[in-house]
């Protein structure tokens, strides 16, 4: 009896840490699963905006389409028409009722933000740490902080039934937070790929330069490259702070981006 007492404590203690372990492994398990196993994702989307007081700020419903690697387009169709889309090399913002079109080189405007997720980076796990997962009302909740403080987000949480990504929260660093949840949910399915090809239409007005291939990280081959050299000098513009306001067109159509920073 005396025995069973002692390692009883023992027992339950290494027991909540197994379920710890396993959850851990879970969670990295499924945003593993989700970026390097998901080649297509189709569904609806409802989000909604709160500021620090719990607040609504806005709220908007549209459709949400991923081809990997590095494609999606997330539509948004009430109570505006905006899109954004992510074509493999540029994020083009279109702004329907404004005709303008806001466009930065991908890499530049996604780089630490939660559209990583969405493109299937493999810089995933190097942007984000994981940060632990739990059970909630039947969904696995994982949370990922980002890498870079300075990033505009906090904090991301993502939800999956089963292996399915069903609800993603957003804090940023002014203290708002993004609720979306996603609605029929269609995974590997085929998906035009003219859907992630974004056409300038006429009578519009284009903010930015598209790039036509990757950026090159050497600067001793920008020199030597215009293209690359603008490329280059706008992303220093950006940390610089040297932002337009059109450049909050692309943050505000989807809260994933921190384009204005």
């Amino acid at each position: 009896m005396n025995v069973t007492k002692r390692l009883l404590p023992m027992l339950l203690l290494w027991a909540g840490a197994t379920a710890s372990a396993q959850m851990a492994d879970t969670g990295r398990s499924l945003v593993d699963a989700f970026v390097n196993d998901v080649a297509t994702l189709s569904s609806r989307f409802e989000q909604t905006l709160l500021d620090a007081d719990g607040s609504v700020l806005d709220r908007s419903a549209g459709t949400l389409e991923i081809q990997r690697p590095g494609r999606f387009r997330w539509a948004i169709e009430d109570p505006y028409e905006q899109w954004l889309i992510a074509d493999g090399l540029n994020v083009w913002s279109y702004d329907v009722d404004l005709a303008q079109v806001v466009v930065k080189p991908q890499s530049e405007a996604l780089a630490s933000t939660p559209a990583l997720l969405l493109g299937g980076s493999a810089e995933v796990f190097s942007e984000f740490n994981y940060d632990g997962s739990f059970e909630e009302s039947g969904l696995t909740w994982v949370r990922m902080i980002p890498v870079n403080t300075e990033s505009g987000f906090r904090q991301v949480d993502l939800a999956f039934a089963g292996d399915s990504l069903r609800q993603m929260v957003f804090l940023d660093n002014l203290q708002q937070t993004t609720f979306v949840i996603l609605t029929d949910v269609s995974v590997n399915e085929t998906i035009d790929a003219a859907r992630f090809v974004f056409e300038v239409p006429e009578d519009v007005d284009v903010v930015g330069t598209p790039i036509t291939e990757p950026a090159s990280a050497d600067p001793a081959s920008a020199e030597d490259d215009p293209d690359a050299a603008d490329v280059m000098s706008e992303a220093v513009d950006a940390e610089e702070g040297d932002v337009t306001p059109a450049d909050d067109q692309l943050v505000h159509t989807l809260p994933l981006t921190d384009i204005a920073d």
